[in-house]
């Protein structure tokens, strides 16, 4: 995979920068839950500038497809990483020491309703994050690349 870690901008969130550190530095060993709940890293480029960015996220599964929720703690805006998705949906994931390629992909709404109930019961919040907003919080699919 192309890329190295200097090149990545970590979000200017101090908790989610602070387990993004961790997590990479460990190669995949240390911050890999939040709150109890596996998470992720997503490196995704930015739809104006360009750069490659990092978030953590809490994860799903779905067979061997990974799933994200563009919950934003229930704010009526989608999450900056979401829009940058929609816009280029190749990204860069680490998941526990693995790191690999993917494809994202916001699930229309018949597959999200497959896969909701499943979501909230790994992480209930967002259930709670659904109903502070009238926004449909977005799950998206991650579909490795590179096998």
């Amino acid at each position: 995979m192309t890329g190295s870690d200097s090149e990545v901008v970590i979000s200017p969130t101090g908790w989610v920068a602070d387990q993004a550190r961790i997590y990479e530095e460990s190669g995949g060993t240390k911050g890999v839950t939040m709150q109890g709940v596996p998470c992720l890293l997503l490196d995704y480029k930015g739809r104006k500038s360009g750069q490659w960015r990092r978030t953590v996220l809490i994860y799903g599964r779905y067979g061997d497809d990974y799933l994200i929720v563009a919950s934003y703690g229930g704010s009526d805006q989608h999450p900056m990483w979401y829009l940058n998705l929609q816009a280029n949906p190749d990204v860069r994931l680490r998941v526990g020491t693995e790191r690999f390629t993917a494809r994202a992909e916001t699930l229309p709404a018949e597959d999200k309703a497959r896969v909701w109930d499943s979501l909230v019961e790994l992480f209930p919040n967002y259930a709670n994050y659904q109903k502070k907003t009238s926004r449909d919080i977005p799950v998206v699919r991650l579909t490795r690349m590179d096998a």
